[in-house]
């Protein structure tokens, strides 16, 4: 296949992208299209996609990438999708419910239900996931005690991506990848749950059948794409085992970070039994290999708030510059940043955004880097955890928007007081669906290689451990 091509897919929370990749997992200049939706949020905590306007964006993305495919070969379609979110529909795939992202809290009650119920280390122990708002049992949970008759009439639950795929290609398995985002999967098993599927309502057969297979591409799609009939299309797997993929954080004594609109740490390990420790998750990316980390929901996101509430000027050149100019801790400014909900490594879900210290000197600079610092802080955390269970330090390789900024690649560094690596791919994710797929093609990833570090200031890298102290002490 040295002459075909990948068609990648990456499905966000906020936006979708496809590109095509060549045999070597690079991407091909040109093909990539992106198209952004909009989260649908309540204060009561929703966060929910409309079906039909992912489904149209997806279109719209791959009309743009297959036309500049100039008739080239695709060999296979590879998946990247945001874990833990679900859809249910008809028993003909039609959706019955909203998008019900991984960020969407409205079932917080329900998961301290569960807790209740369960022993939470005990499910964690077997699914490598919290019981907590994140994963499936609470949200079916929710969804079972609020909208009973809408519950009752659902004949299939699944991921959006298995919904876009049964959709747009006429069939869709459920990767074991996927599977075990959801919380109701045992990731050493490789089975679903009982127990919990049980006390949810939920029935095995009302999954997609669990196989990290493709199916081939038959259907409507065919008929606007000529060139992607029967191509294999493989089942989307989590987007954070594909930025460990894309980044190249594969091999022991690599890690990666991802910092977009959230952001997570991971490392991948191979073997049949997979567990991490209370509080980390784990999940699946195939039968062999598994990764095993933490994730925060406030990132990038709090930058965009910082930037809209605070009126700070629309001048990214100028904040680069101005942040730049500013090495260290903000001065007796101490943030939990919980705008959205607390995730690794405390889970505390009654937590709440806190910003301690303000005073009539402070400025909006101040509270933008002390913001951006917490996140930062909250990665250091679960980094902390990570290397205590590894068996040297690992390298971290960093992918997502934070790339665009120097300034802030830097002040990374400073807080994790380790050296950090620039990932070549700012887009880690859509890469990571363009490898899976070829290595499910016979096709080995190619080999990682390092960019030059970006290494933390001693000095500076005190002081953040000190904050980050603080930040405890005030949680």
């Amino acid at each position: 296949m040295p002459d075909s091509l990948i068609l990648a897919l990456d499905l966000g929370t906020s936006s979708c992208r496809t590109a095509l990749f060549d045999s070597h997992a690079r991407r091909i200049e040109g093909t990539t299209a992106q198209e952004t939706y909009p989260l649908l949020t309540s204060a009561k905590g929703a966060a929910e996609i409309e079906p039909s306007v992912l489904l149209q964006s997806v279109r719209v993305c791959l009309a743009q990438t297959m036309k500049s495919a100039r008739g080239r070969k695709i060999a296979g379609v590879g998946v990247s999708c945001f874990w833990h979110s679900l859809i249910g529909t008809d028993a003909k795939g039609k959706p019955l419910t909203r998008i019900i992202t991984w960020a969407d809290s409205r079932c917080r009650e329900d998961a301290a239900a569960l807790r209740k119920k369960f022993s939470e280390r005990q499910i964690h122990s077997r699914t490598g996931c919290m019981l907590r708002a994140s994963f499936w049992p609470a949200k079916l949970a929710w969804l079972r005690r609020t909208q009973r008759r809408v519950f009752d009439r659902v004949s299939q639950w699944m991921s959006p991506a298995e919904w876009l795929q049964l959709t747009l290609s006429g069939g869709a398995n459920c990767a074991l990848g996927m599977a075990t985002g959801t919380g109701f999967f045992d990731p050493t098993k490789l089975a679903w749950d009982a127990a919990l599927l049980t006390h949810c309502g939920v029935r095995q057969k009302q999954l997609r059948p669990l196989s990290d297979a493709p199916t081939p591409i038959v259907g409507s799609l065919v008929r606007e794409f000529p060139a992607l009939g029967s191509v294999p299309w493989f089942p989307a797997i989590g987007d954070g085992a594909a930025s460990n993929l894309g980044s190249g954080a594969t091999q022991p004594g690599l890690a990666a970070i991802n910092v977009g609109t959230s952001a997570a740490l991971r490392v991948m390990r191979s073997g049949k039994t997979a567990r991490a420790p209370f509080g980390l998750f784990c999940y699946r990316v195939d039968a062999e290999r598994f990764v095993v980390g933490g994730a925060v929901s406030d990132a990038g996101n709090l930058r965009a708030w910082c930037l809209r509430e605070l009126r700070l000027p629309d001048d990214d050149a100028a904040i680069e510059s101005a942040l730049a100019a500013r090495p260290g801790p903000v001065e007796c400014l101490t943030v939990l940043p919980f705008w959205t909900s607390d995730r690794a490594p405390t889970w505390n879900e009654a937590a709440v955004g806190v910003i301690h210290g303000v005073s009539i000197n402070t400025t909006a600079l101040d509270l933008l880097q002390a913001i951006t610092e917490a996140s930062y802080h909250r990665i250091a955390r679960i980094g902390e955890l990570v290397i205590a269970v590894e068996p040297r330090a690992p390298k971290f390789i960093v992918s997502g928007g934070i790339q665009r900024s120097p300034a802030a690649l830097q002040r990374l560094a400073d807080v994790l007081g380790l050296p950090v690596y620039p990932n070549d791919e700012m887009e880690a994710s859509i890469r990571g669906a363009a490898i899976y797929a070829l290595e499910k093609l016979g096709q080995p990833a190619p080999e990682i290689v390092l960019s030059k570090p970006v290494k933390p200031r001693a000095r500076y890298a005190k002081d953040y451990a000190e904050a980050r102290e603080r930040q405890r002490a005030l949680e």
